[in-house]
């Protein structure tokens, strides 16, 4: 919409401009307790609407404007009624005032600041209301709103998230979507040379010794912190196979490696360790740690029914290695049992 600058403000017209700023702002406050933010942004959307139709434009009303903010401030000293803020209603108006009512309604409610937030992305009406509508239905403060729309989360609004983890029920939207774009669900071991079946403990160090490019399998982000790490609680010792950290999600990586198939086991004592790294070893400002559990296979059902009730990020990957995936497991499997049957007979043979 066209605006006609006003080059001149008498004295007569600010007056009557600051009893109508005035009569908003006492309207408001009024119903302000009952709707704090929805009442906040009324009067913030009707100085806006006062400013255009008094038709003060920044390069000519700008003392107008200064001298208004001066004069309400002393009336109103905790309304943050800044020059800065005043001309950011008048911005509020203009890019709303040709919206639909459905828009209006969503971003009534939205805190001030998230609304600013809205207006300095430049999203469309879509967009916008995807962002208004998540914000108010799941409480996201400003710096998850800033995240969404970074990771672009509309573009992904109508896809399924991955299944194979409860990222979606255990992470806020944003950093689920993020999740599920750092995580895989398979990955390439074969750098490991693996020709001949292996025990976990040998697949942790091989993997440990060629940490380089098992980080560069990962992807980007991820910082190896060690292995077997030891947290002890409660006069207990805890090992976490592999422990990383990523740089973009802010969070401990926990990798517990199996050589068989997943077991729904397996999710609760993944469960267990990330509740202690949590207490034990997670910075201020630190995300949730999240839990990898990486195995030779695995049953989608059986995966989505384990983590079902999981409290903790968690998320299940199989590995391929140069041996395929069922002839590994079934030497593997000859490898356990003769492991076993040796460790008998040197039991048997010592006493």
């Amino acid at each position: 919409m066209e605006e006609i600058i006003k080059q001149e403000f008498s004295e007569n017209e600010y007056q009557q401009l600051l009893q109508q700023v005035v009569a908003v702002i006492n309207d408001t406050r009024q119903r302000m307790a009952k709707q704090v933010n929805g009442n906040v942004t009324s009067a913030y959307w009707e100085i806006g609407k006062l400013l255009y139709e008094k038709k003060i434009e920044s390069k000519h009303g700008s003392g107008v404007v200064k001298r208004l903010s001066v004069d309400l401030k002393v009336q109103y000293p905790n309304m943050g009624l800044s020059t800065r803020q005043m001309w950011n209603m008048k911005k509020f108006y203009l890019r709303y005032v040709d919206s639909d009512s459905k828009l209006l309604q969503a971003v009534a409610v939205l805190p001030w600041g998230h609304n600013l937030l809205l207006l300095n992305k430049n999203l469309n009406d879509e967009d916008t209301l995807f962002y208004a509508e998540e914000t108010a239905r799941k409480g996201w403060n400003r710096d998850l709103l800033t995240s969404a729309i970074k990771m672009k989360l509309h573009e992904h609004k109508g896809l399924q998230e991955e299944s194979d983890n409860n990222f979606k029920n255990t992470l806020p939207a944003p950093q689920a979507l993020y999740a599920n774009e750092v995580f895989r669900s398979s990955y390439n071991l074969s750098f490991l040379g693996v020709t001949s079946p292996i025990l976990e403990l040998e697949l942790e160090r091989r993997l440990v010794d060629k940490v380089k490019l098992f980080l560069l399998e990962l992807g980007k982000g991820f910082t190896f912190i060690g292995n077997q790490y030891e947290l002890e609680y409660n006069g207990k010792t805890s090992r976490v196979d592999l422990l990383l950290f990523h740089r973009g999600l802010r969070s401990l990586v926990a990798i517990d490696l199996k050589i068989g198939e997943f077991k729904p086991e397996y999710a609760g004592k993944m469960n267990y360790y990330l509740s202690l790294l949590d207490r034990l070893e997670r910075f201020k400002g630190e995300n949730r740690s999240i839990g990898i559990i990486l195995c030779a296979e695995k049953d989608h059902v059986e995966v989505e029914m384990a983590l079902e009730d999981m409290g903790k990020p968690i998320g299940v990957a199989d590995y391929q290695l140069i041996v395929p995936k069922e002839e590994l497991k079934q030497v593997i499997e000859n490898e356990i049992k003769a492991f076993n049957e040796d460790k008998m007979l040197e039991n048997s043979n010592d006493k």
